[in-house]
């Protein structure tokens, strides 16, 4: 027979933890604002100005407290229209004070460095412009021959189309301060040769001539550049065959001014060649095509003609010595051949 122990006493009986929430949830880090005036809130976001005419919330009732998930009456407010805050670093407030770097992540000292060290490599590479350049064509002769305007290159574009009656084709002089004289820009002057048509005329020429080899179904990224190189070599070779006339001559003038101003000259030509393309383009026909072709060598060469008669034979009182019967003799022939010699350059650059 069992005999149970009546003193012993049962266990106690299993309770279930009860889950406790902490008192206090530490805070993580603040992030700055980023420059496209975005914020990342924390646990407590600051509380956003009211707009006018809105009530205050309430002191009894914390601001950043927002109702339940699913509560009657809380819907789902975008924040997209909400205005950014406002800057307020006294750089963004001014536009012309310094830049403050430190919103993109940037160091200010660095920023700085860098900028600097930019304009120290502007600087240097406009001294070895100046430096290496500058003995061969000072600058502000080039800058001579791109002051131009509006006005000054519909009327030459007018003289270089039709040229045949136009009077007069001296250069004006223009008498400085210090006695000295030079020429008048091409902004004054219409005679006076410039680079902007010439240099704009080059780059319409290799853009057309790509046009027209893409609408015959012959275009390839290569074209553009041989059409350049194509384009360069009829310049130099026309400006070797003028320069080595001009020495063989002993016709006088600057070395500067006067490589820009046949450079310019050599130049003009691409305007006829871009109004004969245009012609083949439009579909006139080959016989109007070619008939757009001869006048406008005869337009070019007759503009050379009597432009760079004024280089070719001076005015007796601008040389020193006089030009005698059979020195301006030879210098008319070369002239001559000067215009006669487009019709072999503006024959090569038309075939596209």
């Amino acid at each position: 027979m069992a005999y149970y122990n009546t003193n012993s006493r049962s266990p106690p009986p299993l309770q279930h933890p009860v889950p406790t929430h902490p008192a206090y949830i530490p805070e993580p880090p603040s992030t700055p604002m980023s420059p496209q005036g975005y914020q990342r809130y924390s646990s407590t976001p600051p509380v956003q100005p009211q707009a006018y005419g809105q009530p205050a919330p309430s002191q009894g009732h914390p601001s950043h407290v927002s109702p339940s998930y699913g509560a009657p009456g809380s819907a789902y407010q975008p924040m997209s229209h909400a205005s950014p805050p406002h800057p307020s670093h006294p750089s963004q407030m001014n536009p012309n004070g310094p830049v403050d770097f430190s919103n993109w992540g940037i160091d200010n000292a660095t920023a700085a460095f860098g900028m600097q060290l930019g304009q120290s490599a502007v600087a240097a590479g406009q001294e070895y412009v100046q430096k290496n350049l500058g003995g061969f064509i000072p600058v502000s002769v080039l800058k001579h021959h791109f002051n131009v305007s509006n006005s000054y290159v519909i009327k030459k574009l007018r003289l270089l189309l039709f040229p045949w009656r136009h009077r007069p084709w001296s250069r004006r002089v223009v008498r400085l301060e210090n006695g000295q004289s030079e020429w008048s820009s091409p902004r004054e002057d219409i005679n006076s040769p410039d680079l902007y048509i010439p240099l704009m005329a080059l780059v319409t020429y290799i853009l057309l001539a790509a046009l027209y080899s893409g609408l015959n179904s012959r275009f390839h990224p290569e074209i553009l550049g041989v059409t350049a190189s194509k384009a360069l070599a009829v310049v130099l070779l026309d400006f070797v065959f003028v320069k080595a006339g001009c020495y063989l001559l002993n016709i006088p003038g600057g070395l500067s001014s006067q490589v820009l101003d046949v450079l310019a000259y050599d130049g003009y030509k691409f305007v006829g060649v871009i109004i004969t393309l245009i012609a083949g383009l439009l579909g006139f026909g080959r016989t109007l095509y070619m008939l757009v072709f001869v006048y406008t060598f005869l337009s070019t060469a007759f503009f050379l003609l009597r432009s760079l008669r004024s280089m070719v034979l001076p005015d007796a009182s601008a040389t020193a010595a006089a030009v005698n019967p059979s020195q301006r003799s030879r210098r008319i022939t070369f002239l001559f051949l000067v215009a006669v010699s487009q019709i072999v350059y503006m024959g090569v650059l038309v075939r596209v």
